[in-house]
Formats: structure tokens, C-alpha cells, sequence
């Protein structure tokens, strides 16, 4: 039975949950399916091509947080939504980060985060390396919370994960970094 694009989705996710991204070969996923390697270029012309659509998966499944007035509150929106998303999902925020990084996709969060800084009266320069800034805080934040877990699930490290985490104090200081600049902006203009 031939599979369609969204059962390859569904699998490597699957995998990627049960294996992490080390080991989400397009063999591997190809035996998952029951299928020849060869057959998963006919809907995925490339394992980037892939994880791509595999980030973007990741991303549709996250949960949706309704967006306050104040740009402060739709980024924070915003941003917890992301690391919701990706920390849902074993390796899921390498995955997307580096789908984002390499231009593949996962671009939405970014283009939301710059949208809102955009009417919160940052410059469009501005507004892109704030954007950056918080994404690339949000994946790396994330990031480190899955390798501990990881890693302590695995018994490579002797210290349990905490069950506290400190992203949002961490957002909430981006945030105000973000502040600072604009209200210099706008007692410049």
C-alpha cells in the first residue's frame, strides 16, 4: 500500500520521538514503513527536504496561545509557544532550529515575532535581529532542556532535570532588552 506525504511525516516523527535525530535515517524510516529507501524520494526529495516538512509538523502541532494587546505579551506568546512546540517532540528543537537556520523552513515564528516588533515601532533592522535574537534564544533554551533530560534519562549525568525551569525569566529579559531599545527610539525621534 503506497503511504502518502503525511504518513512519511507521521513516521519520522515517530521515530524521531523513539530514536532522537541521530538515528532518523531515511533507511531506518523507510524500514518503519515497510518501503525501499527509494520510495520516500518520491514525495521527499532529500532527508532536508524531510526534516523540513518534519519541522513544520512540529511547529502545526504546538499549541496556540491567544495573543495579548501589548507586543511584550505577543512575543512572550509567541516565543513560549515555540519552545512548547518543539520541547514536545524528542530533538525537536534541533530539528527546528536547524531547518530555520539553513532556510528550509520553520519560518512562521519569525516572521510573527518580526511582524509584532515591527508594529511595536522597531525599525525593520531592528525588528529582524530582535526576531533572531528571541528564536535563537527559544532553541537554544530548549535545546539544553532536552539534553538534560536526555542525558539524565540515559544516567550520563547524576543530576536529576529540574523540575523548575528558568525559561521564562530568561524571555521576560530579552523582552526588556527589547524595551530599552525602543523607548530609546522613540525619545530619539
Amino acid at each position: 500500500m503506497p503511504h502518502r506525504r503525511s504518513d512519511v511525516v507521521e513516521q519520522a516523527i515517530a521515530v524521531l520521538d523513539r530514536y532522537g535525530l541521530a538515528d532518523l535515517s531515511v533507511r531506518r524510516l523507510a524500514g518503519e514503513l515497510g518501503v525501499q529507501p527509494s520510495a520516500l524520494y518520491h514525495h521527499f526529495a532529500s532527508k532536508q527536504a524531510l526534516l523540513a516538512a518534519v519541522a513544520e509538523e512540529i511547529l502545526v502541532r504546538g499549541p496556540v496561545r491567544p495573543r495579548p494587546a501589548d507586543w511584550a505579551g505577543r512575543v512572550r506568546a509567541v516565543c513560549s509557544e515555540l519552545r512548547d512546540a518543539v520541547l514536545a517532540v524528542r530533538d525537536g528543537a534541533e530539528v527546528v532550529a536547524t531547518v530555520h537556520a539553513f532556510g528550509l523552513g520553520a519560518r512562521r515564528p519569525g516572521e510573527e515575532l518580526t511582524a509584532v516588533l515591527l508594529d511595536a515601532g522597531c525599525d525593520p533592522g531592528l525588528a529582524r535581529v530582535a526576531a533572531g535574537t528571541l528564536l535563537h534564544f527559544v532553541f537554544g533554551h530548549a535545546a539544553d532542556e532536552q539534553a538534560q533530560l536526555q542525558a539524565g534519562s540515559a544516567g550520563a549525568i547524576a543530576d536529576a532535570p529540574t523540575d523548575r525551569s528558568d525559561f521564562a525569566l530568561g524571555l521576560d529579559l530579552v523582552v526588556d532588552g527589547i524595551a530599552v531599545r525602543l523607548a530609546a527610539l522613540s525619545a530619539s525621534r
